[in-house]
């Protein structure tokens, strides 16, 4: 009896270590800035370089920073399993996580107007907006009284539902990406309607903002993440 308890803490002991060294040797994951696709003064007028940069820079670097740091305290947390450390980081995870995943969806959204910023849909992305919403004015109206009515900071989205294959408009509060009001819900674009974004060059006047960034809207961009999500419209 004595042999067989110690040979299981042997082996007890053993696997421990065994986990150990395989936790060291796993790298864990880091995320780090994206490159913008153009200058800080591309966007200009509509958004200032001042605000690009700050944005970009400050901002979504906060978020990224962040966001590592969460992520390796989980890692540390699930290796020691403190499960109530692993449960207290999921918030911290969800905001900056989201805010990495939001900013790098939007700094695709947006290109200047000499690189065909503003210039509406076309295809199959075009006869979806008429389908579901009539017409783009109306879609850009839509985005704008929800995302001008969003009270405190968040995002305003046109997204995809893969199941049904139709489109809709979204907001989500805070840095939710739009995948947390359905598991089937892809962003097409999104616009950012924090004060960060606008609050520089635009004060407390967000629908003004939201006004001019369709002026500089990528829906190229848009176009090809709706036919990649949806091949058969």
């Amino acid at each position: 009896m004595a042999l067989r308890t110690l040979m299981t803490r042997k082996t007890l002991a053993s696997a421990s270590s065994n986990q150990g060294l395989l936790h060291q040797c796993r790298s864990l994951q880091t995320f780090s800035l994206p490159d913008l696709p153009y200058d800080y003064g591309a966007l200009e007028p509509a958004i200032s370089a001042e605000i690009m940069q700050l944005h970009h820079q400050k901002h979504h670097q906060t978020y990224i920073t962040n966001y590592n740091k969460a992520l390796e305290q989980l890692d540390d947390a699930i290796a020691k399993g403190d499960a109530s450390s692993v449960v207290k980081l999921q918030s911290a995870i969800k905001f900056n996580g989201g805010g990495h995943v939001n900013h790098s969806i939007f700094w695709k959204n947006l290109a200047p107007i000499s690189e065909g910023g503003g210039e509406p849909p076309k295809a199959s992305l075009g006869w979806a907006i008429d389908s579901n919403f009539g017409s783009l004015e109306a879609l850009i109206q839509k985005m704008n009284a929800e995302g001008a009515a969003l009270q405190g900071s968040g995002w305003v989205w046109l997204g995809l539902d893969t199941q049904s294959k139709k489109l809709l408009v979204e907001t989500t509060p805070n840095q939710d990406p739009l995948v947390t009001k359905g598991p089937s819900l892809v962003p097409i674009l999104g616009i950012d309607v924090w004060e960060h974004a606008y609050y520089l060059q635009y004060k407390n006047v967000r629908p003004d903002y939201l006004k001019n960034i369709w002026k500089i809207m990528n829906w190229k961009h848009a176009s090809e993440v709706y036919e990649k999500e949806c091949p058969s419209h």
